[in-house]
């Protein structure tokens, strides 16, 4: 039993790409052999220098804090990028009075492309902590195709996560995922905004928002978005988990969580499969699982919608609709405490 268990502790270990060897046996460029990690000193020329004299390599940050003062881009052009990945404690913060409307990490934010057959033009941003210090927007992929972020958590942001249009008449082709979000609790704050088309989104956690998500572009599938409110109570009733302002995206297993808004369209045709809305202790407030600025148009299936003992009492509806007609659909609609419902404008959707 001994033996056996040496061996698999020992292919652990070997699989380990982090036990097996250090970051410049990789071939990585350290960025702790050019600044030191202590969050004395803003840094961001620095990083800046060494993204720009590396193309084709993998800048690694140890753990740390990196304070930056600016926007810190990486290279779209596949003879120039390079991939940016972080320890797990490795912390990048934005100094105090940060002064940049621009997210403070740019991915493809210089020297923009359209290519994914050349090596070096899939890039990525891995691991670690971006910490926005309150004020600051965290990561944007500004152009380029099929960029990946993952495995991060973005901080004390206004903005989490910007996905711009992308260098394919629009597409990103982004892929995000196990990115988890957490904004300054301002009424302005977004955790993630989507304007580029057929990105995707997996494995996410987003609090502190008063929009969870914004939908501009099309064509872009999220599957296992947990989207929690928990901000002042005082602008509640414009808060919205998922708002969706385009015509064709695709949901599954995304959860609003608390949003006075769960799901809000403008009368497009996304589909939404095994979603959940769900509120518990938000008091005196107007609930609503799916709003449809337009007719509403959505398929909705699967939706399972959860008022708590508490709402009794207050505004519940499953549906509200700016406009009649609209060829939606609610298929296998599940309502937890169906008797304080206080609207049926939902009933004719029914199938």
């Amino acid at each position: 039993m001994k033996q056996v268990l040496f061996i698999l502790a020992s292919m652990v270990m070997l699989a380990s790409p982090v036990m097996a060897q250090s970051a410049k046996q990789k071939g990585y460029v350290v960025v702790t052999d050019y600044v030191k990690a202590n969050g004395k000193k803003d840094v961001s020329d620095i990083i800046q220098k060494i993204i720009d004299e590396n193309p084709n390599r993998t800048i690694y940050f140890p753990d740390g804090v990196y304070m930056i003062s600016k926007p810190i881009c990486t290279p779209a052009d596949p003879k120039k990028s390079v991939s940016l990945e972080l320890s797990n404690y490795a912390i990048i913060r934005a100094v105090e009075g940060w002064a940049h409307d621009e997210a403070m990490i740019r991915m493809g934010g210089k020297d923009p492309f359209n290519d994914i057959g050349t090596p070096g033009s899939n890039y990525y941003f891995s691991g670690g902590i971006v910490d926005g210090n309150g004020v600051a927007k965290g990561i944007s992929i500004d152009s380029g195709r099929e960029t990946v972020i993952r495995n991060t958590s973005i901080k004390r942001v206004l903005l989490g996560l910007h996905i711009k249009n992308g260098a394919n008449s629009g597409s990103a082709d982004a892929d995000i995922h196990s990115v988890n979000i957490v904004c300054n609790n301002s009424p302005q704050s977004v955790g993630l905004l989507i304007e580029g088309h057929d990105n995707t989104f997996t494995n996410m956690r987003i609090g502190g928002c008063y929009i969870g998500v914004i939908l501009r572009g099309g064509g872009n599938m999220l599957r296992n978005i947990h989207l929690l409110y928990y901000g002042k109570n005082d602008a509640y009733h414009t808060s919205i988990g998922f708002l969706d302002e385009s015509s064709v995206n695709y949901y599954d297993f995304c959860y609003s969580d608390e949003f006075a808004t769960a799901f809000q369209s403008t009368g497009g045709r996304s589909l939404y499969n095994n979603c959940f809305a769900y509120w518990y202790s938000k008091r005196g407030e107007k609930h609503t699982a799916f709003r449809s600025t337009g007719a509403f148009n959505a398929e909705v299936i699967n939706l399972n919608v959860g008022f708590g003992d508490n709402n009794a009492t207050k505004e519940n509806r499953i549906l509200e609709v700016a406009k009649s007609g609209g060829q939606g659909m609610f298929f296998n609609l599940h309502v937890g405490n169906e008797n304080i419902v206080t609207n049926n404008a939902h009933l004719p959707y029914m199938r």
